[in-house]
């Protein structure tokens, strides 16, 4: 192994994104980017010697819509730091892409928008951290439009996620009035001019000057607002702690507008100081537990997405290895816990959608093994296959519907398809044990709408999805097989399988569910089920 691998892992930060649907995180994204120089235009990105088009949303439905509805990985190196941007689909209905996402991450950069605070998605996602032991960063977006008061926004997430919030800088109002912000730690005042961000200023360029140089180029009352503001949260708002942030119990506080390029690169520069390192992960060794720390020299790493049809020429199929230790080098042999080789000839490194191949990696670092199907969402890598980490649940899907073809010659090539979605995540896919019926299980609607598009864009198909005969999901557990066996054979017709053939209770409601679990205290009908190979 080469002697750069603990100065290589060391200066790698992987973080996600997350926020409430049209927080700006899309934006913030790109423009992170942008000031990391990672690309030069937004939606651009330089690589190869060939200037080519691309954003976080790749998919035509992203893209159509506005919105993010499949995680995406971005790479870039700025100021001998190597980050690993982790964007999340921001909309609850795409809920488990996000949890699989944010299992890959050290750190969190939560979006909030100024005028709204805290709402219900990013309240859940946080709580996904919060159980993750995952240290979060905030960055207050939209503040150039007319928004709370800044110290009601820092009550709002201490009472909330029961975080202790640190400022870095303070606004100077917000709206029309928003002047720029004063940096708490510097007395520096970051002047922000409308004209100025109109006409393109670059991320990261936020002149920095003493207030009183620009006073008279602010509104009054917006000065009044800065300097009784910052007084008051010196006073009354702790310092930043990076030990406390470590841990999970403190947020360093940003202020910015995305879409004008404000503060964004701040935010960049508060990664670079406080962003941990690629953290230590809990795994098991033929079943004694471990602690892999990111100079061990074996590599080692799990797959936490898989995504089909990225390059719909190639009808690829990439899956995404969040790396753990050692120094990957292209040509590797990795073996999951279930004794499978998997040789990574072409490893990739991905901005969205562009990608190149990887020729060395390291512990932070998130990589695409090409693959055909050997590869799953929990799945375990490493070179001598003993190495297991945690699985990825899957959660127990609200919304049933059955799919059929409008050609009925069609059958077969739409159960391929539906299969090779469930195994993304994109969907669930259960058979039940009478008939040959498809049921596709989501999160929301939406998740629908997304599967119907792709069937028609990459697959060609024109797929109906109407009301199934259930309503409701639980997988059955039993620690004795003959009772589950038994219990199958007489609710044949209640019953049926998942995409890894384990046993689901398909039911009307929930006081089906119920009744069935009173009648057979053995069994355990659970809403979420976590995929772990046999060793």
């Amino acid at each position: 192994m080469s002697d750069r691998l603990p100065q290589e892992a060391d200066r790698r930060r992987t973080f996600a994104i997350i926020s409430h649907p049209d927080a700006g995180k899309t934006t913030l994204t790109e423009n992170l980017l942008l000031a990391g120089g990672a690309i030069r235009a937004a939606g651009e990105v330089a690589a190869r010697g060939e200037r080519r088009r691309t954003t976080s949303d790749w998919m035509k439905i992203e893209r159509d819509r506005g919105i993010s509805v499949s995680a995406s990985v971005m790479t870039f190196e700025h100021n001998n730091k190597v980050y690993n941007l982790l964007d999340t689909p921001g909309h609850e209905d795409f809920s488990e892409d996000t949890y699989r996402t944010l299992t890959a991450a050290d750190c969190a950069i939560m979006v909030l928008d100024a005028a709204k605070g805290i709402e219900p998605q990013t309240l859940k996602l946080f709580e996904v951290c919060r159980l993750r032991d995952i240290p979060i960063v905030t960055f207050i977006n939209k503040i150039d439009r007319e928004a709370l008061d800044p110290l009601e926004l820092l009550d709002e997430i201490q009472d909330q996620l029961q975080l202790d919030t640190a400022p870095l800088f303070w606004p100077a109002a917000s709206g029309q009035r928003f002047g720029g912000m004063l940096d708490l730690r510097s007395g520096d005042f970051l002047h922000y001019s409308r004209r100025t961000a109109e006409t393109g200023v670059q991320p990261g360029m936020s002149p920095r000057v003493r207030l009183e140089e620009v006073k008279n180029q602010l509104d009054a009352s917006a000065v009044e607002e800065l300097e009784e503001g910052a007084a008051l949260a010196k006073e009354i708002l702790p310092a930043i702690d990076p030990v406390a942030f470590l841990e999970g119990h403190m947020t360093p506080v940003i202020f910015g507008t995305a879409l004008r390029h404000f503060g964004v690169g701040e935010l960049l520069a508060c990664l670079e100081e406080f962003a941990p390192a690629p953290r230590p992960q809990v795994a098991k060794s033929k079943d004694t537990p471990i602690t892999l720390q990111r100079n061990d020299q074996d590599v080692s790493g799990f797959v936490f997405k898989i995504q089909a049809n990225m390059d719909p020429n190639h009808r690829d199929r990439v899956a995404f290895l969040r790396l753990c230790s050692g120094e990957f080098r292209r040509g590797m042999k990795l073996k999951t816990a279930a004794g499978k080789q998997v040789n990574v000839h072409n490893p990739l490194m991905f901005l969205a959608q562009d990608r190149g191949i990887a020729e060395t990696a390291y512990a932070g670092d998130v990589i695409g093994v090409p693959n055909h199907g050997q590869l799953r969402v929990g799945d375990s890598l490493s070179v001598q296959g003993n190495i297991r980490f945690a699985g990825i649940p899957n959660f127990a899907p609200e919304i049933l519907r059955r799919a059929r073809p409008r050609d009925p010659m069609k059958a077969k090539h739409l159960r391929k398809a539906l299969e090779s979605l469930a195994e993304e995540g994109v969907t669930q896919l259960f058979k039940p044990t009478i008939g040959s019926d498809m049921i596709v299980g989501a999160v929301g609607n939406l998740q629908i709408d997304v599967m119907a598009e792709r069937m028609v864009n990459e697959y060609g198909l024109d797929v109906v999805f109407e009301p199934a005969p259930y309503n409701l999901a639980r997988w059955i557990q039993c620690d004795d097989p003959s009772k589950l066996e038994a219990f199958i054979e007489k609710n044949k017709s209640a019953t049926g399988i998942d995409l890894d053939g384990a046993p689901v209770y398909l039911g009307k409601n929930a006081w089906e569910v119920g009744y069935a679990a009173e009648k057979n205290p053995d069994l355990r009908f659970t809403e979420t089920r976590e995929r772990l190979l046999e060793a």
